[in-house]
């Protein structure tokens, strides 16, 4: 840890700023190019080979367009699936590195630089390279899933080390942090989206590139300045202590706070496979089967994913006040991660409710409101179970399996996002009325069970569920740690 003489901006260290603004244009070029990936996908479908030939379908079938557009979309929510699944696995590799090799520092820059090379592989015109397409399309993604294992689990770390043990900015510099991830995904989904759609698909991974290589350059061209040494060393020292704690057996209450991590590891895959339509199903929902026109302008399909970061900003005072306010009452964490699920389950009523308005009329489109009001519930039921994340980890496991548990949060995670893509493709074999239902009904059924064996979930954490913040400032912080959370990113304390 090194606290750099560089000067302070509001009170924090320029460090942190440099952080943020490296972290805003990583999720930028991350989210927006998430924002339009599947629609690409299937926009560009005849440029990689994927025509009715290659799914097997007769052209002379009454329906084979119907059959050609279902067989596009599951295709591309299959690839979709595949990548987000190794988003979330990759940053333990990540992590493994920058401790024990390269150092925090290194590790973000090579990341940053490889994901970079994958957005313009992305990006690269099919004029260029014909008979390569499908050969750069998972280059690209395979360059995006390394650099982002490299980048995403350790510039938190190094934010974490601008503050000295005990310093109390630190809990605010982590929402400044926070912010710069909200901003970032907004930005992708407004810059990248509108290029991507209203220009060309590809020309908007050049623009997520250009913005990710922005990060890298305010990296290379600062970090001496401004963070010292932070993060230029390796970080993780075992100790003789914790040598002595891998040969101690584990006691029955470390065993039953394991039992909690992957219990709530479960719950995790229920809660991301619903959330996760947003970038697959609920988009191509809402590029295909949404009124988009807004005021005599169509407005791109990826701007809906926007509605998320934006009321996380919004809704995180809220909920922390509302909290706070509730005192003694206030629900334990696994209720709040029940509440989560009903949160879900609303959302999705709302989709369905957009199917019903479409019904079986293939020219019929539902509303914006149905969509904006399905993001609103899944960000509020995102919001409830920010107590929850990598933060249960890291009370509740024992100090010989940490790096064991952490990696299984993430697995489970990384779980959760491929089983949505395998829902999301269920919405063109049943239609998303009964697609839509049945992931409501899952989410109301697994928020039931959730909040009728919190009880015993809170008496197995033995007092862990105890430390709680205690004013609003640490309220509003844990609240938006829910981002954190999301992103595999936690505070290192």
């Amino acid at each position: 840890m090194s606290n750099t003489n560089s000067g302070t901006i509001f009170g924090h260290p320029k460090g942190l700023f440099l952080l943020f603004g490296t972290e805003m244009w990583e999720r930028m070029s991350y989210y927006g190019m998430r924002g339009i990936f599947v629609l690409y996908l299937v926009a560009f479908a005849a440029n990689f080979g994927w025509d009715m030939a290659y799914f097997g379908i007769d052209p002379a079938a009454a329906d084979a367009q119907d059959q050609l557009t279902k067989a596009l979309n599951k295709n591309a929510l299959g690839i979709l699936g595949i990548y987000a699944f190794w988003v979330y696995v990759t940053p333990v590799l990540g992590g493994w590195m920058a401790d024990n090799h390269w150092g925090q520092r290194k590790a973000i820059i090579v990341g940053g630089v490889l994901m970079a090379l994958g957005q313009f592989t992305l990006g690269t015109p099919h004029s260029m390279i014909p008979g390569l397409e499908v050969e750069f399309l998972y280059l690209g993604l395979f360059l995006l899933i390394m650099g982002n294992g490299f980048f995403k689990p350790n510039i938190s770390t190094m934010v974490g080390d601008l503050y000295t043990e005990g310093d109390k900015r630190r809990d605010a510099a982590f929402t400044i942090f926070y912010m710069g991830i909200n901003l970032g995904s907004i930005l992708g989904y407004f810059v990248v989206g509108t290029i991507g759609e209203k220009i060309n698909y590809q020309y908007g991974f050049l623009v997520a590139g250009v913005g990710m290589l922005l990060g890298v350059i305010l990296q290379m061209s600062m970090s001496k300045k401004f963070l010292g040494n932070v993060g230029v060393e390796p970080a993780a020292k075992k100790s003789a202590d914790n040598q002595e704690a891998s040969n101690t057996p584990l006691t029955s209450e470390e065993r039953d706070r394991v039992k909690v991590i992957l219990i709530m590891s479960f719950f995790t895959i229920i809660f991301w496979l619903g959330f996760e339509q947003a970038a697959g199903s609920m988009n191509l929902f809402a590029k295909q089967k949404t009124d988009l026109m807004m005021f005599g302008f169509e407005i791109p399909a990826s701007w809906l994913q926007s509605v998320n970061p934006i009321f996380v900003i919004l809704f995180a005072p809220m909920f922390a006040a509302m909290w706070l306010k509730m005192g003694a009452a206030e629900p334990n964490s696994p209720k709040k991660f029940a509440m989560g699920m009903f949160f879900l389950g609303l959302g999705f009523i709302s989709m369905v409710m957009a199917a019903i308005q479409i019904g079986d009329s293939d020219t019929a489109k539902a509303s914006i409101i149905w969509l904006i009001l399905a993001y609103m519930f899944h960000t509020m039921g995102e919001l409830c179970l920010s107590p929850i994340g990598l933060s249960l980890v890291t009370k509740l496991a024992p100090l010989k399996y940490t790096s064991l548990l952490m990696g299984m949060w993430f697995f489970f995670s990384g779980v959760g996002n491929y089983a949505a893509a395998w829902v999301g493709q269920m919405v063109g074999d049943v239609g998303p009325f009964a697609a839509f239902m049945g992931v409501a009904i899952m989410a109301f059924v697994a928020g039931i069970l959730l909040w009728l064996i919190s009880g015993k979930l809170v008496d197995w954490m033995h007092g862990a569920e105890d430390n709680q913040p205690k004013d609003l400032t640490e309220k509003i912080e844990e609240e938006l740690s829910v981002t954190g959370t999301h992103e595999g990113i936690k505070e290192q304390h």
